[in-house]
């Protein structure tokens, strides 16, 4: 029987070692590096190429979504399950349009994350049961400005202003220029039609995308 081979991305290091042990616990998956934030979790990746991504998605610095396009764009066949609070349709259609395999929700059974580990890690995608309904939803989709107008590093720059970071703080985080970041910040304005932060950090903590 193979090894898995998992590299574990989550800020929290007591989730990080609960689930080392759950991991490590079963005859074919290891964990073979850890990472607190998404730059960690790039730099890990390349290292040392793993099998299988479990990524959290809310991290400081660059958070899991940048982290997997970082990843993705250097290894295409990369294969991500991300394991995340978030259980919300417009979490779970971003991580889909990324490329990941898997998503799982921190309230999973511990059975439910190896079962996961071991399909994504056969290139098989794995969506946990209590996200299936968002499935449904994504089949038959009805409109929503935030997951159908604005484009992957909009949404990104969207939940990060949404977060309370500044324009130059995001443009560090994403690796861009402020002004970059400030012609992002005015195309999601337009497109939720809203005027100020204030607004989109109601938007994000009525849509489930920040907790309030």
């Amino acid at each position: 029987m193979s090894t898995i081979q998992v590299l574990l991305a989550d800020d929290h290091e007591v989730v990080r070692a609960g689930y080392r042990r759950l991991l490590e616990n079963t005859l074919d998956i290891r964990v073979i590096a850890e990472a607190a934030d998404g730059d960690e979790a790039y730099i890990g990746y390349v290292k040392n190429q793993p099998d299988v991504v479990i990524m959290d998605l809310s991290m400081p610095g660059m958070d899991g979504f940048g982290a997997i396009r970082k990843i993705r764009a250097y290894d295409k066949k990369a294969r991500i399950l991300i394991f995340s609070v978030y259980e919300n349709e417009i979490f779970l259609s971003r991580a889909l349009e990324e490329g990941v395999l898997g998503y799982i929700t921190k309230r999973s059974a511990a059975k439910v994350m190896i079962d996961a580990v071991r399909q994504v890690a056969q290139g098989k995608p794995f969506i946990g049961q209590e996200m299936q309904s968002y499935l449904v939803n994504k089949k038959s989709p009805s409109v929503n400005p935030l997951r159908d107008s604005l484009s992957p590093r909009e949404f990104e720059v969207f939940l990060l202003l949404a977060q309370g970071r500044t324009v130059n703080d995001i443009a560090e985080i994403l690796n861009l220029s402020p002004k970059t970041v400030g012609h992002h910040y005015t195309h999601v304005k337009s497109k939720l039609k809203v005027s100020s932060v204030a607004e989109l950090t109601r938007i994000a903590i009525r849509e489930g995308l920040l907790e309030p």
